[in-house]
């Protein structure tokens, strides 16, 4: 017969077991509840993990949670470990209540989000700590500590703490305790300054001692008892460096002349590249030792040999660049036309005359005519006098005359109209225009004079031959100006004589080419 209280079983047969206990050829056997394993100890019962041993019957889809003395299945959630799903939402999972935890029984179970803590139910104080079973024993630092004390000093473990006792140890002059105490090294007076040497010396240590010596650079003076600064520019000379040399306290160093630089070595000189500097306004060429600049073409080297100055072509060129006007520009120079009329030639130095009739960029109506001239243009009107009439742009002819009215027999037969440009550089005398009848027939013979617009006396006129005239300019106009002349021509041909009228418009413009 057992009796059992709670989980803890005694049996009236031999021996006390845990759970439960028969007897088996007069001995007693303990035995554990389902979900229970017995221990090693032959009576203890401890909760078996059936999700560890997989002797749980969960599905695939199942989530296997052990408890005490058995499991449950529980759906597989998208939640993380220590949380559950419940109605969509994962939730913590209260390993304490639930008993899922794995808390000894000197420690009690305190739930946090996703896991829990296993806390103890006492604490203890400082240089004690808890073992399994929750009691407080001493802590050993001195084993515990990887460095308790420092060097030349021993670890003593205390209940509850620990002490450190340095260690004793004598050394003689020139050496001192090593940091752990257990033994004697070297004293660096070099290092440590307790050496004696004076400025300019150097200590050298030696075992239990030290030693002065000068430094390099400098020599021991026996009669002053001190070093002395050595002069390796007077010792050696144009041994050292390759240029300049100058002595320094303990040493010397090596420089260059204008124009070089020192090289790696420190004692040869290398060609500086001082164009690297840019020291020339245009360009500049590195040569030995120096540099020298140079400028561009249309640019002149100033007296400072650096700076570039403007050539101006317009003012220095022999004979003209440009057939209007020279524009100087740095470094060059550009050919420039009238502001109007006028337009520049493929070449860049001649002007060329715009035809503003051609081009249509004048301003003439439709009953005008547009006659271009060099630099401007000229609208002209032309219409025939009353009893003529107009057989072309620039021609008109008289109607026929009543019978016996002389006076309009004695009108010119055609009125031609003419435009002649010349400009007021144009050499004088010139002959300008010509005049005779066309068909010419033998035995003609004509007479020119000019009737209108030659009260100044600036046109001519000269009977070539029997059939020819011409109109001369005569004298010279100076400024622009516009003539409108009227040229007679009778011509008398077999006892007949006949009249025509040539209108000649001349303009006269500048000569600004």
């Amino acid at each position: 017969m057992c009796l059992s209280v709670g989980l803890n079983f005694h049996c009236v047969c031999n021996g006390p077991c845990m759970q439960q206990c028969s007897e088996v050829g007069g001995h007693a056997r303990c035995s554990c509840f389902p979900g229970f394993f017995l221990k090693a100890d032959g009576h203890s019962c401890e909760d078996e993990n059936e999700c560890v041993t997989n002797s749980h019957i969960c599905q695939n889809s199942e989530r296997c949670v052990n408890t005490l003395g058995s499991f449950v299945c529980e759906r597989k959630s998208p939640c993380p470990v220590g949380y559950q799903l419940r109605n969509e939402v994962c939730e913590d999972i209260d390993e304490c209540v639930v008993r899922s935890h794995n808390c000894d029984r000197g420690f009690e179970c305190q739930n946090t989000e996703g896991s829990f803590l296993c806390k103890p139910k006492q604490t203890c104080l400082t240089g004690f700590t808890q073992d399994s079973h929750g009691n407080c024993i001493d802590v050993n630092e001195c084993s515990t500590l990887l460095e308790p004390c420092s060097a030349g000093f021993n670890c003593i473990n205390n209940v509850g703490s620990y002490t450190c006792q340095r260690k004793a140890i004598m050394c003689s002059q020139g050496y001192h305790s090593s940091p752990d105490g257990t033994h004697c090294i070297d004293l660096d007076e070099c290092l440590t300054g307790v050496h004696g040497c004076d400025e300019g010396q150097v200590c050298y240590n030696l075992p239990g001692s030290f030693r002065c010596d000068c430094q390099t650079g400098y020599q021991y003076d026996a009669t002053r008892q001190r070093c002395s600064d050595v002069n390796e520019c007077w010792l050696y000379p144009g041994r050292l460096c390759a240029q300049k040399c100058e002595n320094t306290p303990g040493s010397y160093q090596c420089s260059c002349t204008a124009g070089f630089s020192l090289a790696f070595d420190g004692k040869n000189c290398e060609d500086m590249n001082e164009c690297d500097s840019s020291p020339c306004d245009q360009e500049c060429a590195n040569i030995y030792g120096s540099y020298q600049c140079y400028c561009r073409q249309g640019f002149y080297l100033k007296e400072d040999g650096h700076s570039c100055g403007d050539i101006d072509e317009c003012s220095q060129s022999i004979g003209n660049l440009c057939a209007f006007k020279c524009v100087n520009v740095p470094g060059s120079y550009q050919c420039a036309c009238p502001p109007k009329g006028f337009t520049m030639s493929t070449n860049g130095r001649t002007c060329r005359d715009i035809d503003e009739c051609a081009t249509g960029g004048h301003n003439c109506s439709s009953s005008q005519s547009c006659y271009n001239v060099q630099g401007s243009y000229k609208c002209l009107s032309f219409s025939c006098p009353l009893n003529y009439r107009k057989v072309s742009d620039m021609r008109c002819e008289r109607s026929s005359c009543p019978a016996h009215s002389l006076d309009c027999q004695s009108t010119p037969l055609r009125i031609t109209y003419h435009q002649l440009s010349f400009q007021t550089n144009i050499i004088i005398p010139a002959q300008i225009f010509r005049i005779g009848p066309s068909p010419a027939h033998s035995g003609d013979n004509i007479a020119i004079s000019i009737i209108r617009g030659n009260e100044e006396n600036y046109f001519s006129t000269r009977k070539l031959n029997s059939f020819m005239g011409a109109v001369y300019l005569q004298r010279q106009v100076r400024e622009p100006r516009d003539f409108l002349i009227d040229v007679e021509m009778k011509l008398l041909r077999q006892g007949a004589l006949t009249s025509f009228l040539a209108r000649i418009y001349v303009f006269i413009t500048a000569n600004m080419l």
